[in-house]
């Protein structure tokens, strides 16, 4: 994969680990969740694409604007997260 790729897919794992599912309206009964954040198919969900289409973009797959901007807004990203 190549490392903007990796970056990518490394900076949506990481987003995603951070976001509060409470605060986004989701329910967050934490004996289901085995990590902090939100889950694949929640971030999926929000941001209007499939599970196994969010999973293939921490695997490296390349979105389009479209998809990073509906990503940016399922993921709560400020102006300097988006940059």
């Amino acid at each position: 994969m190549p490392a903007n790729n990796r970056a990518l897919a490394d900076f949506l794992r990481r987003a995603r680990s951070r976001c509060d599912p409470a605060r986004l309206g989701l329910p967050t009964d934490s004996r289901n969740r085995r990590v902090p954040g939100l889950r694949r198919e929640e971030v999926a969900l929000l941001a209007g694409i499939s599970t196994g289409y969010y999973a293939r973009l921490e695997q490296g797959t390349v979105p389009s604007p479209t998809v990073l901007e509906g990503l940016a807004q399922a993921l709560n990203l400020d102006a300097a997260g988006r940059a």
